[in-house]
C-alpha cells in the first residue's frame, strides 16, 4: 500500500496525470471515499494525463461517461445512485471489457460482484483541509503500479511545476 497526503485539487489532478502515465492496458481502478474527497478530480487528472482536453464531469446521474482516446478507451463509472448491481448489465458493462479499456469506478461497493476485479484500489479520506489517499494493488499489475508509486519522488510530483504541467 502507498499513502500520500494531497493539499488541493491541483495536487490530486497531478497524481492522476502521473498515474495515467503508468497505467497498463487493460486496467480497472476502484475509487472509494466519502462525497467531496476528490475521486472525480483524480479521474480528471488521469484523463488529462492521457491527452483528453474536453470537460470531465462526474457521471453521477448517467452512471457512465466514456472517453475514446488514441490508444485506449476509458470508462468512468459513478455508482453512487445505482439501486441494484444488476443495473450494470443494462449499461452493457460486459461489452466494455476489452484489452484497451481502462475502467475507473467511483463507489465500486455498490456494483457488487458485477464489476471486474480491481487492479488498484484508491481510498480517499478527508484529512483536515487536505485529502489522504491510500493506494493498494489488488492484482499483479496493480502491485507493480504501487511499487512504481513507492519509488517516485513525492516532492517532485507535487511541486508547483508538476501540478500545473500537462
Amino acid at each position: 500500500m502507498w499513502t500520500i497526503e494531497l493539499q488541493g485539487e491541483s495536487r490530486q489532478e497531478a497524481l492522476g496525470r502521473y498515474l495515467a502515465g503508468l497505467c497498463p492496458l487493460p486496467c480497472t481502478l476502484y475509487l472509494q471515499g466519502d462525497l467531496g474527497t476528490g475521486k472525480t478530480t483524480l479521474v480528471r487528472g488521469f484523463l488529462r494525463g492521457l491527452g483528453y482536453r474536453g470537460k470531465v464531469k462526474s457521471p453521477t446521474y448517467t452512471l457512465l461517461e466514456p472517453y475514446e482516446l488514441q490508444d485506449r478507451v476509458c470508462y468512468h463509472f459513478d455508482l453512487y445512485r445505482l439501486a441494484d448491481p444488476e443495473e450494470l448489465e443494462y449499461l452493457g458493462l460486459s461489452d466494455l471489457l476489452d484489452n484497451r479499456a481502462v475502467i475507473l469506478v467511483e463507489w465500486p461497493e455498490r456494483g457488487g460482484d458485477r464489476l471486474p476485479q480491481a487492479d488498484l484500489l484508491l481510498r480517499f479520506k478527508h484529512h483536515g483541509s487536505a485529502r489522504r489517499l491510500s493506494i493498494s494493488g489488488e492484482s499483479e499489475a496493480g502491485r507493480t503500479l504501487v511499487r512504481q508509486l513507492q519509488a517516485m519522488d513525492k516532492a517532485s510530483l507535487l511541486s508547483e511545476g508538476a501540478a500545473d504541467s500537462g
